[in-house]
């Protein structure tokens, strides 16, 4: 094979390692019961994929052999430890018996595997603190510091926690399985918020140089399909909305260099139109039920802005009184903060300050640049421009996020312009 024809090989199995890693890897720890093996067998997997389909070609489906490669490597992995380890040979037996068991399971069941993977990681039986960042971790592939950033704490003590997470899995020998209908209520939040969490941190990275990461929001979507279909529950119609509204905005959301435009400045012609309607559907479905939780909350709001022809033309009234209702359901610094927005624009931007300002005087939201970028923005508005700026340099100090840090300097560029009097 040519270098040229080699480079493409390897270039097309990194887009197969992006796209299909994790599936593969959750699919491992079915078969395998172990995250350590599973996650060698995969690695292996995808180093053997790079040599022989050089050779051979990229099969009809990769993600099948990729796992039966992994599988078969991982076994062979452990019959050598075993000639050394008469202790193996126990475990080499039991696993040959569930790769025999499971090499004829439907692709469907490969394709749920993941949300099997999510409910061990939830179950009741690892500590909440624990669950959703070994979720996020484990199935997701976010890196220990996404992770830590999304819940605002350090990556050593995120770290921590996924340890644990993983040893009480083993330790307790929790099953790889999605419970039984009676059972999926006390799993039900923790799954949700994993399923959230990996949206956002595709609808807007907490680093990096791209702005959004389409392949996490997608497979979020997915899996909330996914639990829709298992669960006629208020909650999970609200995510799913939630999730399509927000997506429906992406190709508004930067410019074709990949900059960052606010709400208010996207060109609403580029909001997709189908999602936005299946959304609405789904708000309006939560709704009628009169069972409404946070989650429909969001997506209520999130239709308002869907249903505005504009900024201006925007019912922020309406959002404000949603926002009301979601402090009552889910109390927190940041529902208040993006209540404070939704203020400003109702009332005025000094509102607004004002409220930012009792979040930050309690003590709360002071690592999170958005707060920052919130108030500076709120009083450039206000004609507060001292304050603005020192504000934009506060957020700037703390944003990891390319994009986002690119739209900060500009404001803060646009700023110490306006002030330059013409001579």
């Amino acid at each position: 094979m040519s270098e040229t024809s080699s480079q493409s090989i390897r270039q097309q199995v990194d887009a197969i390692y992006q796209r299909e890693s994790r599936r593969v890897f959750a699919t491992l720890i079915r078969l395998l019961g172990d995250f350590d093996l599973a996650e060698e067998a995969m690695h292996d997997a995808f180093t053997a994929a790079v040599v022989q389909w050089e050779e051979t070609g990229i099969p009809d489906q990769p993600r099948a052999w990729l796992v039966s490669t992994g599988r078969f490597k991982a076994i062979d992995s452990l019959r050598r430890r075993a000639r050394f380890d008469e202790a193996q040979q126990e475990v080499v037996q039991r696993l040959e018996g569930v790769a025999t068991q499971n090499a004829d399971r439907s692709e469907q069941d490969v394709e749920d595997d993941r949300l099997r993977l999510i409910f061990t990681c939830c179950h009741p039986a690892i500590a909440p603190q624990v669950q959703v960042p070994l979720t996020l971790r484990e199935v997701c592939g976010l890196t220990t510091e996404e992770i830590a950033s999304a819940f605002l704490t350090s990556p050593s003590t995120m770290a921590q926690r996924i340890v644990r997470g993983k040893a009480k899995i083993r330790d307790a020998n929790i099953p790889y399985v999605i419970p039984e209908r009676s059972e999926l209520p006390e799993r039900l939040d923790a799954v949700l918020t994993v399923v959230y969490l990996v949206f956002n941190e595709g609808y807007a990275a907490s680093s990096g140089d791209s702005l959004t990461r389409r392949d996490l929001s997608e497979e979020a979507i997915r899996l909330g399909r996914l639990l829709a279909e298992l669960l006629d529950d208020t909650e999970v119609m609200g995510l799913l909305a939630l999730m399509l509204l927000h997506e429906s905005r992406r190709e508004a959301r930067t410019t074709a260099e990949g900059d960052l435009i606010l709400l208010e400045d996207q060109d609403r012609s580029l909001w997709d139109r189908e999602k936005i309607r299946e959304g609405t559907a789904l708000v309006e479905r939560a709704i009628a039920s009169g069972e409404v939780g946070s989650y429909a909350i969001q997506a209520a709001i999130s239709a308002v802005h869907a249903g505005a022809p504009s900024a201006a033309a925007t019912d922020w009234t309406r959002i404000v009184e949603w926002y009301d209702l979601l402090l009552q359901a889910t109390p927190s610094p940041i529902v208040e903060l993006n209540r404070a927005v939704a203020v400003a624009m109702q009332q005025g931007p000094d509102a607004g300050v004002e409220l930012i300002d009792a979040i930050l005087a309690r003590g709360e939201l002071s690592e999170y640049h958005l707060v920052y970028a919130a108030r500076a923005d709120l009083c450039r508005r206000s004609g507060r421009d001292a304050e603005a700026r020192t504000a934009y340099e506060q957020a700037l100090s703390l944003v990891n996020q390319a994009s986002e840090r690119r739209f900060l300097e500009k404001r803060l560029q646009e700023l110490d312009e306006s002030r330059i009097s013409p001579e």
